[in-house]
């Protein structure tokens, strides 16, 4: 009796880990969009129609002009999948990318809102790994995507990362140039803005005492107490500034041919790399 159980409990325990990457790969499959012939699909619809048609446009040319497939999809949940396996198994289910070029990019945006943060992941095809590594994916996200996402401004981060990776994947620069292209502006700009930052309060200190020295000498007071009477005579007629919202941008969309034709049969490897805000 003790060994009929023991056997169907080591079957029953045999069938579960048998089955759980299907049970794993229906449920992701679940929360895919629908596959059509094109490369934008905003599902959390935070793209205006003139964004999906310029990101569009400029999809199918790059994939026209070098059968590079970047493929843009934001969905408003991850249902309860790791970002990388969601980006991952959705490029593979789809063959994004050529068969023997395995060249596609998955960039997966689920957009922040009240109840979660936000979470993109950025999946490279196994042909593109050479020329766009796990730490450049990563510098793409951080540098080009989640600064513009943290405005809301979904198709600046879109279009630039697009940019880049349509870029490394045709050679124009390499993963070194890029990081060191960055890395010099922000060394660079550092000590510059520190350098203005104690200027401008050197200005301002040394305008307030000569002023808090000539108020002290008119009213024959000591010069901390003429430097507090100025203090606070300033913040009673301070003002409020108005507040101002730059422009929204438009950046010029590639005028392709025709539509998308389908994705050709690429695969993934687990490379790239992801972020959040």
């Amino acid at each position: 009796m003790m060994r009929n159980t023991l056997g169907t409990l080591l079957l029953l325990l045999f069938c579960a880990f048998a089955t759980a990457p299907v049970f794993g790969q229906l449920a992701g499959q679940e929360c895919f969009p629908r596959k059509e012939n094109k490369l934008v699909y905003d599902v959390a619809d935070v793209l205006t129609s003139n964004d999906e048609r310029d990101l569009e446009q400029l999809l199918v040319g790059i994939a026209d002009s070098t059968s590079n497939q970047i493929t843009i999809v934001i969905v408003p949940d991850l249902c309860g999948m790791d970002k990388a396996q969601f980006a991952i198994e959705l490029g593979e289910l789809w063959g994004v990318g050529q068969t023997k070029e395995d060249n596609g990019i998955v960039m997966l945006i689920k957009p922040k809102t009240t109840a979660s943060k936000g979470e993109m992941f950025i999946a490279v095809g196994r042909g593109l790994e050479g020329v766009i590594p796990d730490i450049t994916a990563k510098g793409i996200v951080e540098i080009e995507c989640v600064p513009s996402f943290k405005k809301n401004d979904y198709y600046e981060g879109i279009y630039k990362s697009v940019q880049v990776l349509s870029a490394l994947a045709r050679g124009e620069y390499n993963s070194a140039e890029y990081a060191s292209k960055h890395k010099r502006r922000k060394d660079n700009s550092a000590p510059i803005i520190a350098l203005l930052a104690l200027l401008l309060i050197g200005f301002v200190f040394f305008a307030k005492a000569s002023q808090a020295r000539r108020y002290a000498q008119t009213n024959q007071i000591g010069f901390w107490a003429a430097w507090a009477l100025l203090n606070a005579t300033s913040r009673s007629h301070r003002g409020y500034y108005s507040n101002f919202s730059s422009g929204r941008g438009r950046f010029g969309g590639f005028n392709g041919g025709g539509g998308f034709g389908g994705f050709g049969g690429g695969s993934f490897g687990g490379g790239g790399a992801g972020g959040s805000w």
